[in-house]
């Protein structure tokens, strides 16, 4: 069997309506954006997915956003039954 990693990108790579296509397949998405949201208090996909783009690339913005992108990315592959990484990074 290969082997294979999954690497989540960093801050510079988010813009308005990340996801937002891959959400309109995957409500697994918008679900895993909705339990960010109710962590941080705001509502995180609306930011995401509308912007406006000064809002969300304010650091303390970003990385909240890009975390709960990787976590939903990856719950979509589970979901599809994707194969368990050897390692993830990001």
């Amino acid at each position: 069997m290969t082997q294979f990693a999954f690497v989540f990108p960093g801050q510079g790579s988010q813009t308005v309506g990340m996801l937002t296509e891959l959400a309109a397949t995957y409500p697994l998405v918008e679900e895993t954006f909705r339990e960010a949201s109710d962590a941080l208090g705001y509502d995180l996909w609306q930011l995401v997915s509308q912007g406006p783009a000064e809002e969300l690339n304010k650091t303390w913005q970003t990385q909240p956003a890009l975390l709960a992108a990787s976590v939903a990315i990856y719950r979509v592959w589970q979901q599809q039954g994707g194969e368990q990484p050897a390692l993830m990074a990001g």
